[in-house]
């Protein structure tokens, strides 16, 4: 890594250092950006969420909860139990975006409707809804929308892994202080 790549590193480290609970606040108000931008291009641009875009939504909905409680929480040892569970949700919905995206570059041969996700859940028990959300559907494959060339999944995916490299590193270098300040004290 060159001395400019070294310096954006330590920038960055020195960041999450200074300001960790501005970093969760970002983190918690770019998912609701992103809440509310899906849900103008579904109530104003008429593009309905498939079953997979709902679960993404809840997992935005959830990490964005917890980010904003890992902001306004001023014990450094909830913001670290905080971020563990953002990460984890975090990974969670890059998965799911991850399927999507794979399913709209290959799209399967059959076509289905399927259930919407709540229809699912009314008729089904949920060890049976799981597998049907993340097989799929003909909703689930199509691309309705796109920005610089992704569609809607491509970019939740990378705001996931976003948001959950952005938590792992508060975490990390959070945890440090954490297992440090006592320590510190004796």
């Amino acid at each position: 890594m060159g001395v400019g790549g070294r310096c954006l590193v330590r920038h960055l480290f020195q960041i999450l250092d200074s300001y960790p609970r501005r970093v969760y606040a970002l983190m918690a108000l770019t998912c609701i950006g992103l809440l509310a931008f899906g849900l103008y291009l579904q109530h104003e641009i008429g593009l309905e969420p498939c079953p997979m875009c709902i679960v993404q939504r809840y997992l935005f909905v959830l990490v964005a909860l917890l980010a904003l409680a890992a902001a306004i929480w001023p014990a450094r040892r909830a913001a670290v139990v905080l971020g563990g569970v953002i990460v984890v949700l975090a990974g969670a919905g890059a998965f799911v975006a991850a399927r999507q995206s794979w399913l709209q570059w290959y799209p399967p041969e059959v076509f289905t409707c399927g259930r919407d996700l709540y229809g699912m859940i009314e008729a089904f028990p949920l060890q049976r809804v799981i597998p049907m959300v993340f097989k799929g559907s003909g909703d689930c494959s199509a691309v309705d929308w796109t920005f610089l060339g992704g569609s809607i999944a491509n970019w939740s995916f990378i705001c996931f892994c976003a948001c959950g490299i952005g938590a792992a590193l508060l975490v990390w270098r959070q945890g440090r202080k954490v297992r440090q300040a006592p320590a510190l004290a004796h």
